[in-house]
């Protein structure tokens, strides 16, 4: 975390219970950590464009929500990265475990009948939101992704790629997030003996959200891809500019 000895910017003092590893007010005055600001824009504009392209296409509401949710955690990080204020920092947290329990919901639900709804599983996951709402969030989450990728995986064996690169680059955003933390003192020093650009390529929690935000991106893609194939849909994964993955499809032709 980083020292109290940050300087104030635009925002005031720090209220959140946390303050990361990069310099506060180091870039502009009005951007408490620019870095862990602007890395969340991988969280906001794609899923915005996915979820748009999920309405033209008449997906089922559960994809529009997943992408809406993972602009809104993005959202809410950029407020809590740029303000270091408490009520932001809420904002940042508690749609990561909603968002998530949307992700979970649409895992489970690839192979059952369109537009159907699974009360029992929506109860247990809004009973799962609000208790970790009042009280702390942890692992079930990523234990409930880890076995619904499972399963799929089990049925077709061949989108275990799409799965489990989305769940390594999560874990290889997570373990960045780890160095920056415990080795935050460390990693300052580094920075001020380094030109700036090698300097802003140690911002590990800013990595960390561009990992994390591309991996809940191809979780998406992992779901949607599973369930139109199940619905019996002509799925294809194209890259635009040759970059950007994103999933076009076609219903089977009526004979």
């Amino acid at each position: 975390m980083a020292p109290a000895a940050d300087r104030e910017g635009y925002w005031g003092p720090t209220t959140s219970t946390l303050d990361w590893c990069e310099e506060n007010y180091a870039v502009t005055w009005y951007i408490a950590e620019f870095w862990n600001t602007v890395s969340n824009l991988i969280m906001i504009i794609p899923p915005i464009f996915g979820a748009i392209q999920s309405v033209r296409d008449g997906l089922e509401k559960r994809y529009i929500a997943s992408y809406l949710a993972l602009t809104v955690v993005g959202m809410g990080s950029w407020c809590f990265h740029m303000t270091l204020k408490y009520e932001m920092q809420l904002l940042d947290e508690l749609p990561m475990i909603y968002s998530c329990c949307i992700f979970v919901y649409c895992m489970f639900e690839c192979f059952k009948m369109k537009n159907s709804v699974n009360y029992h599983l929506l109860f247990i996951l809004v009973l799962f939101s609000l208790i970790v709402t009042t009280v702390m969030y942890g692992m079930l989450v990523f234990t409930l992704v880890l076995r619904s990728i499972y399963i799929v995986t089990w049925v077709y064996p061949w989108l275990r790629g799409l799965g489990y690169t989305s769940l390594g680059i999560f874990l290889m955003g997570f373990l960045l997030w780890n160095i920056d933390n415990i080795f935050c003192d460390s990693l300052r020093n580094f920075r001020k003996k380094v030109p700036p650009v090698i300097g802003v390529a140690t911002q590990f929690h800013a990595w960390w959200h561009i990992l994390t935000g591309l991996g809940s991106y191809l979780h998406i893609l992992f779901s949607l891809y599973t369930r139109t194939l199940y619905l019996r849909y002509r799925p294809k994964v194209k890259f635009l500019f040759g970059i950007w993955p994103v999933i076009l499809f076609e219903p089977l032709r009526k004979h």
